[in-house]
């Protein structure tokens, strides 16, 4: 007998909708919806959720509430992450979504994120039994997780996404070469132990989830003049293109980064420091692509709360 399903994410950008209808293995998407709430807007390095970011969450809760009744959905799984969790006042969110759109959104740990983001990539490709590190940008914290195949061999959640480096380092746009070289500083010191890890487990490839990274990938297809197949949940980018691609976005402003062919609106202001995030990354890893994964969290909330990860022969289309 078949179920639907309702995965709700809260991350710092946006708010994601996800439905599905589950008949024993085979799962159907019925309705995706992502929401720029930006909910760290104003308040994410102050450690709250602005009065005017908290009147959004609540303006997009009821509209997934009624969608999820519309598709007369009885199981839902909601999950709140950095900005939410991190804040004073983010108890306080939650509680008035609940009583407002009878809601139940759980904010779940650093440490729980990253594992639902592995267990997401899980259920989009066959992860190498050599070690792989998988990334997530969000807005508020970024995950790390090292592993091979079905192991977790190291994973951690670090409170510098992509809202709060913008916050920090990029007032002036183009973004100056003085605030390049803090942002490097800075990502030293605090990822510290993401370096040492990366030492001790030897890590050959660079798996990337997030908007992020789908822009990324976006844009070099339409560098190379190739169509995207929306039916392929993993995506190979080269790294010759994407050090080409960064060094075009840091020399830009946000309107001449917005004629970019593939850029996404919503990701115009974030992108340039999540991608020195990235690059520093690769300073650290020896890898000739990037594989850019179009399941994260929501996914890996979805089969982990059914334990049913199906296994996958998806390859990465180079």
């Amino acid at each position: 007998m078949s179920e639907r399903v309702a995965i709700i994410d809260l991350g710092t950008n946006t708010f994601h909708l996800f439905i599905v209808e589950m008949d024993g293995d085979k799962i159907n998407t019925l309705y995706k919806e992502k929401i720029a709430v930006k909910i760290g807007k104003n308040g994410i390095s102050k450690g709250k959720i602005a009065s005017d970011a908290r009147k959004r969450a609540i303006h997009t809760l009821k509209i997934f509430r009624t969608v999820i009744d519309l598709f007369e959905v009885h199981h839902v799984k909601g999950v709140a992450t950095s900005a939410i969790r991190s804040a004073k006042n983010g108890p306080d969110l939650i509680a008035e979504i609940k009583e407002k759109t009878d809601i139940d959104i759980d904010i779940i740990s650093g440490e729980q994120e990253a594992e639902l983001i592995y267990r997401g990539v899980q259920a989009a490709m066959s992860i190498p039994e050599s070690p792989q590190l998988v990334m997530d940008i969000g807005g508020g914290s970024v995950e790390f997780i090292i592993g091979t195949g079905d192991n977790i061999l190291w994973r951690h959640s670090f409170e510098i996404g992509a809202q709060r480096l913008l916050d920090k380092f990029h007032q002036e746009d183009p973004i100056p070469s003085e605030s390049l070289t803090a942002m490097d500083k800075f990502l030293k010191k605090n990822l510290k132990e993401l370096t040492e890890a990366i030492l001790e487990h030897q890590p050959t490839g660079l798996i990337g989830c997030s908007g992020t990274f789908d822009t990324l990938t976006e844009i070099y297809l339409k560098k190379t003049n190739r169509e995207r197949n929306m039916e392929l949940k993993v995506n190979s980018l080269p790294l010759d293109y994407y050090y080409e691609i960064h060094s075009d976005l840091v020399s830009k402003n946000r309107e001449e980064r917005l004629n970019i062919p593939g850029m996404v609106t919503m990701r115009v202001d974030m992108i340039v420091v999540a991608s020195y995030l990235i690059k520093f990354v690769l300073s650290h890893i020896e890898t000739e692509s990037i594989t850019a994964c179009s399941y994260a969290l929501k996914e890996g909330l979805l089969y982990t709360s059914f334990e049913q990860i199906p296994d996958t022969d998806q390859k990465v289309v180079q």
